[in-house]
């Protein structure tokens, strides 16, 4: 499982993610989501630990604590949605319109 940390201040990095957790427990993946078009990062996480004591451990002591100037959002990710594009857009058609 995986934990989602939400509201990060843009300047966090992988290494800041990786020590304060760690206090927790074992680190063994942290995941900094960048914008695809500007490249910067999108203000959240995923960090996986390795058990879910760690993770319990770390979601409680971390939800709501203040970080960086920013109040932390921590809880269990949800699974990713499958997403799909709109119904009548197919490949490069934009808006259902034909280029010729």
């Amino acid at each position: 499982m995986s934990i989602y940390v939400g509201n990060l201040s843009y300047e966090v990095t992988q290494k800041d993610l990786e020590q304060v957790f760690g206090e927790y427990g074992t680190v063994s993946r942290v995941q900094l989501p960048t914008d695809r078009e500007t490249g910067r990062m999108r203000g959240f996480a995923f960090v996986e630990m390795g058990t879910e004591a760690e993770e319990a451990s770390a979601i409680e002591a971390l939800d709501g604590a203040e970080w960086m100037g920013r109040d932390l959002k921590v809880n269990k990710a949800k699974p990713r949605e499958n997403r799909s594009a709109p119904r009548g857009n197919t490949g490069n058609n934009r808006g259902g319109y034909r280029r010729y």
